[in-house]
């Protein structure tokens, strides 16, 4: 955990990584339970003997489900003390890069675009990485936005 004292410190990281998240493991039951929270039931995600046949050899996590992982990601991984509150914003940009099968491994490389005033906090604009164990291209590229609240 990456843990700052005030908001303006961490916003004077700008342009920087951040840190990079410990590894993180997407079961098969992480990706049943987003199919029933979203209703996705696409056999290539839930259903194992169907996805042995299929392009990737087993079943791999909706691309949703990988996106969602980041606020923990954060979570887990970064800490602002005179922060009160934190909400996600929403997102520039996002790319899925390639799959991320059942069992895989990832983490996340969190750096700081930039940030800009808002009434009691900051927004922040974020780059964020993940990569899987084991491959070199990441599985999704992301910008989140959150805005942080003193």
């Amino acid at each position: 955990m990456k843990t700052f004292n005030t908001l303006a410190e961490l916003a004077a990281l700008a342009g920087q990584e951040i840190t990079v998240t410990d590894w993180y493991e997407v079961t098969q039951q992480h990706i049943n339970q987003f199919a029933d929270a979203t209703g996705d039931h696409q056999w290539i995600h839930v259903d194992a003997e169907r996805a042995k046949a299929g392009p990737f050899g087993t079943t791999i996590a909706h691309g949703y489900l990988t996106l969602s992982l980041l606020a923990g990601f954060f979570d887990r991984a970064l800490s602002v003390k005179d922060v009160r509150m934190g909400i996600n914003y929403g997102l520039n940009k996002v790319r899925f890069m390639g799959p991320v099968p059942s069992g895989s491994r990832l983490r996340v490389r969190i750096a700081l675009l930039g940030s800009e005033p808002i009434e009691r906090g900051l927004q922040m604009a974020w780059k964020c990485t993940i990569e899987r164990e084991g491959q070199e291209k990441p599985v999704c590229v992301a910008e989140p936005l959150s805005r942080l609240y003193l």
